[in-house]
C-alpha cells in the first residue's frame, strides 16, 4: 500500500469537506503502515462521571479510519462506513484522545481494519473499533 495523500492534503480535505468537526482533530502520523490522530477533548465531549462519551470515541474511530483509507486511495469523499463495531475497554480520563489505525485489507471496493483509541496518560487502549468502508467506483 502506497501513500497517495500527505498529512497536509488530508488536513485540507478534512477542513473543506467536514468543517463542522475539523477543529477537533489533529493528524499526527501518516504513512502506508502508520496512521494516527489526536482529538482535542473539551466539555462538549464529556458525559456524567467525568469521562469521554461513547459517541465521541466512535467519531474519532470513524474519522481516523476514513482518513487512513483516503491517505492510500486518494480523496474519494464518497467512501463511506458500511460497518463499525466498537468495544469500550476502560474509562478514559478527561484528556485528549489518540487513535491509531491499521488497514488489514484494502481492495477495490472495501477497506477493512481497526482503530485503537488511547486516552492521554493511560497506557492501555480505552476503546477498540473494527471498521469496513465501501470505496466508490472511479
Amino acid at each position: 500500500m502506497n501513500q497517495l495523500m500527505t498529512k497536509e492534503e488530508l488536513n485540507d480535505f478534512l477542513e473543506k469537506e467536514f468543517p463542522q468537526v475539523n477543529k477537533n482533530f489533529e493528524i499526527l502520523k501518516v504513512s502506508d503502515k502508520n496512521f494516527s490522530m489526536l482529538m482535542h477533548i473539551s466539555s462538549e465531549h464529556l458525559r456524567p462521571g467525568a469521562t469521554v462519551s461513547g459517541p465521541t470515541m466512535f467519531l474519532l474511530a470513524d474519522v481516523t479510519f476514513y482518513l487512513a483509507t483516503l491517505s492510500i486511495i486518494g480523496p474519494k469523499s464518497l467512501t463511506v462506513t458500511t460497518n463499525c463495531s466498537i468495544n469500550f475497554l476502560r474509562k478514559p480520563n478527561e484528556k485528549n484522545l489518540i487513535s491509531e489505525a491499521r488497514i488489514l485489507k484494502l481492495g477495490k471496493t472495501l477497506s477493512v481494519g481497526d482503530v485503537l483509541i488511547y486516552s492521554e496518560d493511560i497506557d492501555e487502549p480505552v476503546a477498540h473499533a473494527s471498521l469496513t468502508y465501501s470505496i466508490p467506483k472511479d
